[in-house]
């Protein structure tokens, strides 16, 4: 028997529906003339928690950690139990096993621990579906691959998942300890990849707060050539004077005297280069999950974990393929479906898309197709599937049109123009001059709604020139203009800034060596991660356009990590290792002891770590925890946040602690109590016997003279 093991229910219905006859639906699984169809509901095994390993790890205690397990376990979900107990039954039924997970790292290791969990020796295959429309699935029937191929990014998913629980389980515990001693009743989540998330918008926001705008000068001159006026920018040379940090002119005196100089000059302009160069721009590439997620938040105002939700519904309706892909490529074997699906699109009830598929060239051949580019899955492109328009709802109709338009320019030629640069010189000054004439507008009149594109495109002509041509001046002038302070993040901007991480990396080693990594997080996690942060309180979005902003909550979080975990160096570089791993080019046992090592050196720093104290009563003890209210067996009382290591116990008076009236001035942690002695009262100290101080009574009180 063949037995099929999807990821979830849905997904094994559709690969039951393209087996032989006869297809009948069991509890949990199907049986079809071609074999039977189970599946899982996602993870159904998951991480064991801390304290599944041993007992006392249910209690959070800074002595414990680093946890290492010596053996990773993992344990049956309790709501899939039902479900893993048909999948086990089928799986020792079975003489052979496709393992139908989606096609990327994580789909590859739920099934893959299923089968290593239960001990299976039964032969694996691998079905690969990109897409669920009839054509696919069948193709992808019939060419099922060995699952010892995908053995690499099985390691790789399970060093993130480790690395993230070795990350998580205890640093959280170890920043949440160091906190709560200091008086902060909160919980402060760390993660391998949430954390320098979050540590972005917080400097984000901080560079807002001490931004100084300052103030620079533009020179712009007008010149008259022979064959028509043109417009040029002054350029400062090395040793100019009034340039601020940035190259900018920013001394008014300076930039008044240059005005002066040029406009008094009385000879002609002189053209001393001018180069013209034929250009070419590719077609834009079609969609991963990221891409869509950046333009649909920029076009739209959607937010990233809606633009999955919307992609995954037309998958799952067959007109759109896999949609958690991070690849913006296609094998050469689609190049074939690409008649059909230009001819769905023409058909298409939009008027725009349908020309767009119209005026499509099937023969045109793009860089788009390239089998070097392909792992588990391709771009997000329409499948052969007939797509009824006007059934979908509005953001499913966008998402659609998105990820169509980014496939069809694939079917246009490059966008051409010719580039010209002069350089011209008067009084002594150097100009700039940059024109473009646009000789194929290609696959970029898909995009002219686009104002980006557009302001980039309009047609900056210049005359006709030549180097040795002169020109007069007409006319020079100077604006003033401002920096500008940095834009918040919104969830889309900041899923961006996830996947060009290197552009905030600070190592300029590593920052060249992760610009063509594919960032921090997944394709299928980064919105849930944004997501998380927002709803857990340590982001809130502000305004109508959703910027992002950090709570209190973060600023406490982020201010006591070290920069190890909150600049993304680190995880970038993890991350980068992850991708080897997955080409069977790094090892899981050694990613997993550098994470240990890594947990382990923070664990210890957190150990001796001082956070601001947060709360109206400081211990007068230790003096560095602060008093918090308890339920004792005799009812209320307040103890010190730093317990165990300081055991101050004071009763509660009117919700407030009783402190003593008189503070030990010798070892300044215990207080003064009136003892009776066989020479009547004397007071002592509460730390007795560490600490010895006796004073005489005076009046009731302790005279601070010490007794003899």
């Amino acid at each position: 028997m063949r037995l099929y093991i999807a990821e979830k229910p849905s997904m094994g219905a559709e690969i039951a529906k393209y087996l032989s006859a006869p297809v009948t639906r069991k509890d949990g699984y199907i049986t079809t003339g071609e074999g039977v169809v189970t599946w899982g509901y996602g993870h159904i095994l998951r991480q064991a928690e801390p304290g599944e390993y041993n007992q006392k790890y249910e209690k959070w205690r800074m002595e414990d950690l680093p946890i290492i397990p010596e053996e990773w376990k993992l344990l049956v979900s309790a709501s899939c139990k039902k479900q893993f107990t048909i999948v086990k039954r089928l799986i020792e039924e079975a003489t052979e096993i496709v393992h139908a997970g989606d096609p990327d790292r994580e789909g590859q290791l739920l099934i893959d621990e299923v089968l290593d969990y239960v001990k299976n020796e039964k032969p694996v295959k691998r079905i690969l579906l990109n897409a669920l429309d009839e054509h696919s699935i069948k193709q992808a029937l019939a060419n099922l691959r060995a699952n010892s191929d995908f053995y690499p990014l099985k390691q790789s998913a399970l060093a993130r998942s480790r690395a993230d629980w070795l990350i998580g389980m205890n640093l959280s515990r170890a920043f949440t300890l160091a906190a709560q001693r200091a008086g902060h009743r909160i919980t402060l989540p760390v993660g391998r990849v949430k954390t320098p998330t979050l540590a972005l918008v917080v400097r984000r926001e901080r560079e807002l707060e001490n931004f100084i705008p300052a103030d620079y000068f533009t020179v712009k001159a007008e010149f008259q050539h022979v064959n028509g006026p043109f417009t040029a920018y002054w350029k400062p040379q090395d040793n100019q004077a009034g340039l601020d940090a940035e190259g900018r002119l920013a001394d008014q005196h300076v930039m008044e005297s240059l005005i002066t100089k040029i406009t008094s000059a009385v000879e002609a302009a002189k053209i001393i280069s001018c180069e013209t160069q034929d250009k070419k721009e590719a077609q834009r590439l079609p969609l991963s999950l990221s891409a869509l997620q950046v333009m649909a938040g920029k076009q739209y105002g959607y937010d990233p974990q809606t633009v999955l939700n919307t992609a995954q519904k037309l998958y799952e309706k067959k007109l759109t393929t896999y949609p958690r892909s991070d690849c913006e490529f296609l094998p050469e074997s689609q190049r074939s479906d690409a008649g059909a699906i230009l001819g769905n699109l023409r058909t298409i009830q939009q008027e725009e898309l349908a020309l767009w598929a119209a005026n499509a060239n099937v023969k045109i051949k793009s860089r788009v197709w390239n089998d070097k580019k392909i792992t588990a899955h391709h771009a997000i492109i329409p499948t052969v599937e007939r797509c009824d328009y006007s059934s979908l709802s509005l953001m499913e109709k966008n998402i659609y049109l998105l990820i169509s338009q980014a496939y069809l320019s694939q079917f246009y030629p490059p966008y051409a123009y010719s580039q010209t640069r002069a350089e011209i010189q008067h009084a002594n000054e150097i100009f700039i001059a940059n024109g473009r004439i646009v000789t194929e507008i290609g696959w970029k009149q898909l995009y002219l709604a686009d104002t980006e594109d557009k302001k980039e495109d309009e047609e900056k002509t210049l005359p006709a020139m030549a180097t040795g041509d002169q020109a007069d001046l007409l006319a020079c002038a100077a604006e003033k203009k401002s920096t500008r302070p940095p834009q918040r993040f919104t969830a889309g901007t900041l899923l961006a800034a996830m996947k060009e991480i290197h552009k905030y990396v600070k190592d300029p080693d590593l920052k060249k060596q992760l610009k063509d990594a594919s960032g921090i997080g997944t394709e299928a996690t980064r919105a849930t991660i944004i997501k998380e942060l927002i709803d857990r309180g340590f982001l809130k979005e502000t305004t109508k356009k959703k910027y992002l902003v950090p709570t209190e909550a973060a600023y406490l979080l982020i201010d006591a990590l070290p920069e190890e975990l909150t600049y993304p160096d680190s995880t970038a570089l993890w991350e980068a290792i992850l991708h080897r791993m997955a080409s069977g080019d790094a090892s899981l046992d050694d990613f997993i002891q550098q994470q240990a090592e890594f947990t382990a050196s923070i664990c210890s720093m957190a150990t001796g770590l001082q956070i601001a104290l947060n709360g109206e009563h400081p211990c007068p003890q230790c003096g560095h925890g602060v008093l918090q209210q308890r339920n004792g067996k005799n009812g209320k009382f307040w103890g010190c946040s730093q317990y165990p290591k300081c055991k101050a116990g004071y009763d509660d008076h009117d919700g407030a602690p009783q402190k003593p009236k008189y503070a030990c001035p010798r070892c300044q942690h215990g207080s003064l109590r009136p003892i009776n002695g066989k020479n009547g009262v004397f007071w002592g100290c509460t730390k007795y016997p560490a600490c010895r101080a006796t004073y005489n009574d005076k009046e009731g009180a302790p005279d601070i003279t010490p007794s003899v």
